[in-house]
């Protein structure tokens, strides 16, 4: 995994989703798609000095997982018992073995700036994700390929800002909702196909702001609204 990686799995999303190229950086779609998303923090490595990516950034000391398993093979973590006179020194000591690992990555490949992911194939900078392929920006999904800025969601595909939902497809800005394919601006619903801006309804097609639409109409106001997201 590499930033043009990262950028070839976007555009796959966005060919996807808007039928169109993408042409932002992966700094303006963090800042444009994923900007209240939980993601891993850029941190030190307190043993060597280099840039590693945590999920909790809040100890002073951190240490890459490969690392903390090196060490683990080469020296191990256990100490020489020493004659304990007050609490302090007992802090002081576990201070020095204290670190917090980053970069925890398990039977996956292609991940880069992510931690805590499990049997994934190409993630970039994403948490607690796991059984998924292609992701970018995401945390806290599962089962699911080719997501963008996504979280807490599962069994969805090709989605962007895809919010604690499931079975979601070719869609963008879905929240809390279930079977929901080619569509924008959803929340709480079920069973939409090519819908957009609606919500608390179930089993539509062609419907916007929870009012229905000729095919033709609905298309139309589609090409525009996918303007407007993307130049917005």
């Amino acid at each position: 995994m590499n930033d043009t990686i990262a950028l070839e799995i976007v555009n796959k999303i966005f060919q996807s989703v808007f039928e169109s190229n993408n042409l932002f950086s992966l700094d303006v779609l963090l800042e444009k798609f994923a900007f209240d998303i939980k993601l891993p923090k850029r941190v030190i490595d307190s043993t060597t000095n280099e840039v590693t990516w945590a999920d909790s950034v809040h100890s002073g000391l951190f240490i890459k997982n490969e690392n903390m398993l090196q060490r683990d093979k080469n020296i191990g973590w256990m100490l020489p018992k020493r004659e304990i006179y007050k609490l302090q020194e007992i802090i002081d000591i576990w201070n020095t073995i204290n670190y917090t690992t980053t970069e925890r990555v398990y039977d996956s490949l292609g991940v880069m700036q992510s931690d805590t992911i499990y049997r994934c194939i190409n993630v970039y900078r994403s948490t607690d994700c796991r059984d998924s392929r292609n992701i970018v920006y995401c945390d806290s999904c599962g089962n699911s390929e080719y997501l963008l800025a996504s979280q807490r969601s599962g069994n969805c595909n090709y989605c962007i800002r895809t919010d604690d939902s499931r079975d979601c497809s070719n869609s963008y800005n879905v929240i809390c909702s279930n079977k929901i394919s080619h569509s924008f601006f959803i929340q709480d619903c079920s069973d939409l196909y090519e819908c957009m801006f609606c919500s608390h309804i179930s089993s539509k097609r062609f419907c916007i702001a929870n009012m229905q639409f000729e095919e033709e109409e609905y298309y139309a106001i589609k090409k525009a609204i996918i303007e407007w997201i993307l130049t917005s």
